[in-house]
């Protein structure tokens, strides 16, 4: 509401409703998108350190308790649950792989049930196809694929609850395109879920009751469609904003920068193969480590003078992304120091058959890196009738 004042002023009437922020904060405050992949990738670390089938239901869980409490309202961040689909796939295949192509049962396995049997050539020794399986082969099969199927899933909590657009930022300059392309990849999943999703809506609006295998077809092809139309409009974006541009650099500076971070690469993999090796020269451990991690910085910095780029609202890194971060990069430690547990209680025997023991301390790691969903900030709901 307004009045006009004795100078002729309008005075604006306060309408009620929320405050304003107090500090000139427009958006809502959500984690940066690289803390959350520090903690998902450190996760998925942790994942494969152990086989113990506890473990790996407990990640589960963590992983759909942090996603729950702490995605946007976006529509991508509604993928997870096609990530599970995805992950009982896997389990389900391996486990199909593993009765189809036996390599045989010991006398003290449990006998489950026996398919037809086809012989093998003399060179396809080792493997046959089908006869007898056993109830050990059965479980090793599903835990290897449970192992995946929580690795999986890891990934797919990144995707839910980090932006990969919003990583592209933090990128030095010189691996901008690389990232361009990476991020591309990346968001290829969530943008087919956000695809199907209005595909299904679309057709519960027109009534449409195809269900099961029938309804493949009706909803592959407008998906197909537009995942094409997306792509064309991705790829005049990127040409209309000089994507693959060679900019100031001249040859000799690409040549230059590309010899260094050829040096650096080989240079990090031959301190990675000494730092694994224990009979490896101790030149090819730590020093060529960090003689490659010297050139590549060097290789980065030459590259980036060439790339001018400027971030409109940059992500701050505070307290809640070291805290997310930590946690993942701290459970990833306890797994792999084996402190205060025996690594026969990660990776349980299966013969002879036993309930697997839950040690405490990898316990206390997994449900460590389930803090993140108290530690990063809570997303801001949408309110009803507020303006997009």
């Amino acid at each position: 509401m307004t009045a006009v004042s004795r100078t002729g002023v309008e005075a604006v009437t306060p309408v009620p409703g929320p405050a304003p922020d107090t500090v000139g904060r427009r958006l809502p405050r959500t984690l940066h998108p690289v803390a959350w992949w520090i903690w998902a990738l450190s996760l998925a670390t942790a994942v494969s350190r152990t086989a113990n089938p506890l473990l790996l239901f407990l990640v589960l869980a963590v992983l759909g308790w942090v996603v729950t409490v702490r995605r946007t309202e976006a529509p991508w961040a509604r993928g997870f649950k096609y990530y599970l689909y995805l992950a009982l796939t896997v389990v389900a295949i391996r486990v199909v792989f593993r009765a189809v192509f036996a390599t045989g049962i010991t006398p003290r396995d449990h006998f489950l049930f026996s398919l037809p049997h086809i012989p093998t050539p003399d060179w396809y020794a080792g493997i046959q196809i089908g006869g007898p399986v056993s109830l050990e082969a059965v479980l090793s099969a599903a835990t290897d694929g449970l192992r995946l199927a929580c690795m999986l899933c890891c990934i797919g909590a990144a995707n839910t609850l980090a932006n990969p657009k919003r990583a592209l930022r933090v990128l030095p300059g010189a691996l901008y395109e690389l990232g361009v392309a990476v991020t591309v990849a990346i968001s290829v999943a969530p943008q087919l879920v956000q695809s199907v999703q209005r595909v299904a809506r679309a057709r519960k609006l027109r009534a449409g009751s195809t269900k099961g295998p029938k309804a493949l077809r009706a909803i592959v092809v407008p998906v197909l469609e537009d995942a094409l139309e997306r792509s064309l409009r991705l790829a005049a974006a990127m040409d209309s904003r000089g994507y693959g541009r060679a900019g100031t650099a001249t040859p000799r500076s690409r040549r230059v920068t590309g010899a260094l971070m050829l040096l650096g690469m080989c240079g990090l993999c031959a301190g990675a193969y000494g730092l694994l090796d224990a009979t490896a020269p101790a030149v090819l451990g730590l020093p060529a480590m960090l003689t490659g991690a010297l050139f590549c910085v060097a290789g980065l910095r030459l590259g980036g003078r060439r790339v001018t780029r400027t971030t409109y609202r940059p992500d701050p890194w505070r307290f809640p992304e070291w805290a997310v971060a930590g946690a993942g990069v701290l459970s990833a430690v306890l797994l792999y120091s084996n402190l205060g547990c025996n690594p026969a209680e990660l990776n349980p025997a299966l013969n002879p058959l036993s309930w697997p023991t839950l040690p405490l301390v990898p316990t206390v790691a997994i449900l460590l890196a389930g803090t993140a969903g108290f530690t990063a900030p809570t997303p801001s709901p949408v309110r009803r009738g507020q303006a997009t």
